[in-house]
């Protein structure tokens, strides 16, 4: 099990969703960004996790709209919840960063282009540090937003601030 099941059955446990739904939460939420996971990846992980027996569905029609199917989180669910909440807690922390595939081979290019791959990396660091600002100001005086979500925001803030303080050493 992942930290993609633990995405989806954490929001299973506070409430029934669509796949649709869930998606739009990882979107709202900005999950992505800390986790990976992808719209295709959230429709087959509740497959999977209904033929496990850890959500299980219905499906529902409102009005004129089609048919939707929900998933709850079953009995057997919320105890893998807690199982994988405190598995995923003890293992050891790993943070990935995609562009140090390219800090490490920057020395393969000449000089010019080392400095276009850096300046890139910058730019993509400062663009999500204003994205991010963008959302913690929206949402630091939402009383609705969960305290948990503003702090993986407030997280993430502080590790793209040590980024971007590490890539002006270089």
């Amino acid at each position: 099990m992942s930290a993609i099941d633990l995405i989806v059955l954490g929001m299973l446990k506070q409430e029934p969703l669509s796949a649709y739904d869930m998606q739009k939460q990882v979107e709202y939420r900005n999950v992505s960004r800390w986790v990976k996971i992808s719209t295709p990846s959230i429709y087959k992980k509740v497959i999977q996790l209904e033929e496990k027996g850890l959500v299980e569905s219905h499906t529902k029609k409102e009005g004129k709209m089609p048919e939707k199917t929900i998933y709850s989180i079953t009995a057997k669910g919320a105890q893998e919840f807690e199982r994988l909440m405190l598995a995923i807690a003890e293992e050891p922390i790993h943070i990935f960063l995609d562009f140090n595939a390219v800090i490490v081979n920057l020395q393969s290019l000449p000089e010019e282009q080392q400095r276009l791959c850096l300046e890139k990396i910058r730019k993509n660091v400062m663009d999500m540090k204003g994205e991010l600002e963008e959302n913690i100001r929206q949402k630091e005086h939402v009383p609705t937003i969960p305290a948990a979500g503003m702090a993986v925001l407030r997280q993430q803030y502080m590790l793209i601030q040590a980024v971007e303080a590490w890539l002006e050493s270089l």
